[in-house]
């Protein structure tokens, strides 16, 4: 049996693009399965959904196809990606998307998509162009591609940090995710936030008094704030996109 596809996006779920996308998947694929592994990316924003989706990716089984659509510049002329990243397929713009998950793959194989459906709208191809072409990729019938430069000097991205010192995603409880790995930073690290709040580093929660801030390494190896028992986000007033010094 195949892995599932996954989906990462900024469409969020209270509108029908994500619906839509499963069922173009469907359509091309009845057997598929999917799964929805992020969507609410920051939206609109290529650069900060790289580090987000390069962090996401080291979970995932070695063969899986994930579709990711981050695409401000849907319609225009920038190109369609197919992408072979160590074990994983990879699908989606070439704005930048990949860059840093392709920079961590110790193996990448990289190609233009060519394959077009009879339908594409100019505004939708996640739906039209990316999830169609996954399925059949996934299915074994790779939609036609020609190779492309592994790593052109002037790709979208290029110019891009290895490491993201900015507020790129805060979960239902506050936290606040960076872009920063903690394993790239050299103790002692001192974490300063936009108000001049400098939180101590903690190993989890539990290590610290109730409603004491604190920065720590999460699950995915990002630098993260947070509040035992309580928001980050309220207690130092923090919002996506947020730069903080190290």
């Amino acid at each position: 049996m195949t892995a599932p596809i996954f989906l990462f996006t900024d469409f969020r779920t209270d509108g029908p693009y994500v619906g839509q996308m499963h069922g173009a998947i469907y359509a091309a694929w009845p057997e598929a399965r999917i799964v929805d592994l992020m969507h609410d990316a920051p939206a609109m924003d290529p650069m900060g959904s790289a580090y987000l989706l390069a962090a996401v990716l080291q979970d995932l089984p070695p063969d899986a196809m994930v579709v990711a659509v981050v695409d401000p510049g849907v319609g225009s002329a920038r190109e369609a990606l197919l992408i072979e990243a160590d074990d994983r397929c990879l699908i989606g713009p070439d704005n930048g998307l990949f860059e840093i998950a392709l920079r961590r793959a110790s193996r990448v194989a990289r190609f233009t998509l060519q394959w077009r459906p009879e339908r594409l709208s100019a505004s939708f191809h996640g739906r039209d162009l990316f999830a169609p072409a996954a399925a059949r990729w996934a299915m074994g019938r790779k939609p036609a591609c020609v190779p492309a430069l592994p790593n052109p000097p002037s790709r979208p991205g290029a110019d891009w940090p290895d490491d993201l010192a900015r507020i790129l995603y805060i979960d239902g409880y506050g936290n606040a995710m960076t872009g920063l790995r903690a394993a790239s930073l050299t103790d002692p690290v001192r974490v300063t936030l936009p108000d001049g709040t400098a939180p101590p580093r903690a190993r989890t929660f539990s290590d610290v008094p109730e409603r004491f801030g604190f920065w720590y390494e999460n699950s995915l190896g990002l630098v993260e704030i947070a509040v035992n028992g309580g928001s980050a986000a309220e207690k130092y007033a923090l919002k996506v996109g947020d730069k903080i010094e190290f």
